[in-house]
């Protein structure tokens, strides 16, 4: 039974609170690109001896979702980790980015970027009409199961979902035994990305060489090259950076890969913490879209990765424990009872590959609520030893995929 009236959340000014002034998308994206730089420092400082791979913007936008249904000190808190004013804020962004990045393929299928947002709640419970418009409106999706009762039927429909809208790249992102009967909401997003580039590698080319490890030993691993003579390059104090364009044909994104050189065969940790420090990072160390030099040597290796983590002690550790407590996130849903609904887990399961011909990349993120500058001279680009990857979308500078590759050997 729904009540008469609802008390106004704290997405809803009221006479006494002023509305804020609409701030540009732009500036919004930037907040997000240093929030995204922030977890990306965290999350490689933590796994400084694996290659990983996570899209920053998938973790924004499942928790901008969980933003929408909050108020009081969980809405504070995920806030102030986002960087945003307000939910407006938050659901401007999606919607954003739906309309301008995420928008499929182009008729000739390069290149290939996809979102899909997924919602489950218990067939016991309902949202409430303001959270419930944002699900519709701005996620767009959202289905009953039963997790009291049939809570490995609802584990198969979210891992089905996910390994269909990443291509099959990501299987099983819900662990069997992670649902149970005291499950009552679960928020999945979905990111899928395969491109070309540009100007590909030449397969006969390709040839084994040493890859240098951050331990001092060696691998041999394969390398691409190609016959360009010019390359987008800019060389920095202490590192390098090559940027990898993907085909648009009549596209209207500009997607890219950015790798981040050390020029130290052991200086990948140093260049990580540059990331976080340095508001504008990446914006700031992108090459010249109208300016090619002139290459010498040049050899990416080709890699492929797969990575998974549990998130929860991070956001916890950066201050975003409200949403733990049990009863924190009753505001969404009706019921005649406490729920005690609250944030159980968030992970994210990524995947990418790069060879000779482009990139296929993929992320699941998944939250689970239970009750209870450079001289015109020729440069090396040699990436013989680890580096940090970027994957961004040039028009908006909304970071796709970050990642870090220590050894080419271990997928």
């Amino acid at each position: 039974m729904e009540p008469s009236e609802t008390k106004p959340t704290k997405m809803e000014p009221t006479e006494t609170k002023p509305i804020r002034p609409k701030v540009e998308i732009d500036q919004v994206i930037s907040n997000q690109t240093d929030v995204a730089m922030t977890l990306t420092k965290y999350i490689l400082q933590k796994n400084n001896t694996s290659n990983v791979v996570f899209s920053p913007i998938s973790l924004q936008l499942v928790l901008g979702l969980v933003a929408a249904g909050s108020e009081g000190e969980t809405l504070d808190q995920l806030l102030s980790f986002l960087k945003a004013e307000s939910t407006d804020e938050l659901n401007s962004l999606a919607s954003h980015l739906v309309k301008h990045v995420f928008t499929g393929g182009s008729h000739s299928g390069e290149p290939t970027l996809s979102l899909a947002n997924g919602v489950w709640i218990d067939k016991s419970l309902s949202f409430k009409p303001f959270f419930s418009k944002v699900v519709d409106d701005v996620y767009k999706a959202v289905s009953d199961v039963d997790f009291q009762n049939k809570a490995s039927e609802a584990t198969d429909k979210v891992n089905s979902w996910v390994e269909k809208e990443t291509n099959g790249l990501i299987k099983d992102t819900v662990p069997p035994d992670l649902f149970d009967y005291l499950t009552r909401i679960v928020f999945v997003n979905a990111i899928y990305f395969k491109g070309s580039w540009v100007d590909q590698f030449c397969v006969w080319q390709t040839q084994n060489r040493d890859f240098h490890l951050l331990n001092g030993k060696s691998v041999q691993i394969p390398f691409m090259t190609s016959d360009m003579g010019y390359r987008y390059i800019s060389a920095f104090d202490e590192f390098k950076v090559l940027k990898l364009p993907y085909k648009q044909e009549k596209d209207t994104r500009h997607i890219s890969m950015y790798i981040f050189l050390p020029d130290a065969k052991e200086g990948l940790p140093t260049l990580v913490d540059k990331l976080a420090l340095d508001s504008g990072f990446i914006d700031g160390h992108i090459p010249n879209d109208h300016r090619r030099v002139p290459v010498d040597k040049f050899w990416i290796p080709k890699f492929k990765v797969s990575f998974d983590f549990e998130a929860t002690e991070a956001f916890k550790e950066f201050g975003v424990k409200a949403p733990f407590i049990p009863g924190a996130l009753d505001s969404l849903v009706y019921s005649e009872v406490i729920q005690w609904l609250h944030v159980t887990n968030i992970f994210q399961k990524s995947s990418i590959e790069v060879n000779e011909s482009g990139t296929e990349a993929s992320a699941s993120s998944c939250v689970v609520l239970c009750g209870g500058g450079c001289p015109p001279v020729k440069v090396d680009f040699v990436a013989d030893h680890p580096f940090l990857f970027v994957i961004r979308e040039d028009r908006t500078r909304v970071v796709l995929f970050v990642g870090q590759v220590l050894d080419p050997l271990a997928s």
